[in-house]
């Protein structure tokens, strides 16, 4: 087993269907779409275990299907995998996977999923609530899995280095779904920031609309009955256990705070999709949009891990992320760039919009700030520079995109744009400007020790510990 598993958490196996029989490999591929414009090679001629072949579709197994994971997958399938195992803690909520994909085995827990789909399947997607990733993805990658997981790539720091740790060692094709930097807009962008079209950049703002979820409450008093549809105790996993509660009652404080709720149920507490909310399960708006917006400035400006990190917001709770919150970040110098500045903006909140923009700031973005000029995203703004942007040529590759980047890495080409060891600095963002926006304090980052130095509530945060029975190490 990969992971020790909680005494008090059942085992389950797939679930019944007369649909649903354990093909062989061979026969699926003989017999299912595409099949004739495929010509096999048996695994072990190609070399090793996790080697998929050019001329092969990549077996995929998905965990978390119900809700954004649905959309996902469906990705996936186009890029060219084939589905055939489903792995979800709510029946209903998966239902229209289920649906979709009727050829697919189910299965409840994701370890009796690998336990018994191990042979084959080729690849794992991850699409659950934040704090579950790293137990997943550990599991999979345990077992010489290809690896894709739904931003951001974990919920804490340990987390995120022991997920590449592994990853490297496996070495296995892995992807995090932020927005791709490989696309035009982003490689344009590097383009010209690197070719000093703005000159050298000291200052980077980013900022969201979101949270379109309730935020700023606190834990709700009493208990639901749980669905037997649903695994409350597998869902809170390696969490502090609480008692579960479906829904706020209409008219609670914790519906109103927000000016846009969205999503599959708006006035759940928890499940589905609320969970960003809690810092116990998610990872608040910085961590829902920052790995997208910040994916860019990244490549960009060649970024690592900031030394610095301070934060601002509105009230704060001891258990959820609060409404609005301001992060500033400092960078130090690196290779030809100067020390940088990143301020983060949510809630609603931005940064000053500049002078060229008569129609204000979009929801959300990138703003870099040279010495010579402004960019939002890869649009020069500033008039006296656009001419020299215009003459910069194209010089890096435009990429496929999330799924077909890590498609033709599970087939053994060019590695994804957002693989896990390009996204842990990427997923460390987030999650240092959470520290710093839950204890309300600067904070002082030391990157190689993994260490907050000034601050002992900060860098336990760094390392939180596992419940119920859930360990981080195999």
């Amino acid at each position: 087993m990969c992971m020790n598993r909680p005494k008090s958490y059942p085992t389950r196996r797939p679930l019944s269907s007369e649909r649903q029989s354990h093909l062989s490999r061979r026969h699926f591929l003989g017999t299912g779409v595409g099949a004739a414009a495929f010509s096999i090679v048996p695994r072990h001629v190609l070399g090793g275990k996790g080697h998929v072949a050019p001329s092969e579709r990549p077996v995929l197994a998905g965990v978390g299907v119900g809700g954004v994971g649905f959309g996902q997958v469906q990705g996936c399938e186009r890029a060219g995998f084939q589905v055939n195992v489903l792995c979800d803690l709510d029946d209903v909520y998966a239902k229209k996977a289920y649906d979709k994909w009727p050829q697919a085995r189910r299965y409840r827990d994701f370890r009796d999923m690998l336990e018994t789909e191990a042979e084959k399947i080729d690849a794992v997607y991850c699409g659950t609530q934040d704090h579950t990733h790293a137990i997943i993805a550990l599991a999979a990658l345990r077992r010489k899995k290809h690896v894709c997981c739904v931003k951001p790539l974990t919920r804490t720091v340990r987390e995120c280095r022991k997920v590449v740790e592994v990853a490297q060692q496996a070495g296995v094709a892995t992807q995090v779904t932020a927005s791709p930097n490989t696309g035009e807009a982003g490689c344009r962008t590097c383009e010209l920031i690197w070719a000093g079209v703005i000159g050298p950049v000291r200052e980077c703002h980013v900022w969201t609309d979101r949270p379109w979820w309730p935020q700023a409450m606190h834990r709700p008093a009493g208990q639901d009955a749980v669905p037997e549809t649903f695994d409350w105790q597998a869902w809170v996993g390696p969490a502090p256990m609480r008692p579960y509660v479906a829904h706020w009652p209409e008219g609670h404080p914790a519906l109103s705070g927000v000016k846009s709720l969205r999503g599959p149920a708006p006035s759940a507490v928890y499940h589905p999709w609320n969970f960003r909310g809690w810092w116990d399960f998610g990872t608040g708006s910085l961590g829902d949009m920052g790995c997208h917006y910040f994916n860019t400035p990244q490549r960009a400006l060649k970024l690592t891990y900031p030394t610095h990190v301070i934060a601002t917001s509105t009230k704060l709770y001891p258990e959820s992320a609060p409404l609005a919150s301001i992060v500033t970040y400092e960078y130090p110098e690196r290779e030809d760039m100067p020390a940088l500045r990143v301020v983060w903006y949510d809630g609603g909140l931005k940064p000053p919009c500049p002078s060229e923009l008569h129609d204000g700031l979009p929801a959300g973005g990138a703003l870099y700030v040279g010495d010579d000029g402004v960019m939002l995203g890869d649009n020069v703004l500033t008039p006296s520079r656009k001419k020299m942007a215009a003459a910069v040529p194209k010089t890096l590759e435009r990429r496929g995109g999330t799924w077909n980047e890590w498609m033709e890495a599970c087939r053994g080409g060019q590695r994804a744009g957002c693989d896990f060891p390009w996204s842990g600095p990427l997923t460390e963002f987030v999650l240092l400007g959470n520290l710093a926006i839950r204890v309300d304090k600067p904070i002082q980052y030391d990157a190689e020790a993994m260490r907050v130095t000034n601050h002992e509530e900060a860098d336990r945060l760094i390392r939180e510990p596992y419940h119920n029975g859930w360990s981080l190490d195999g």
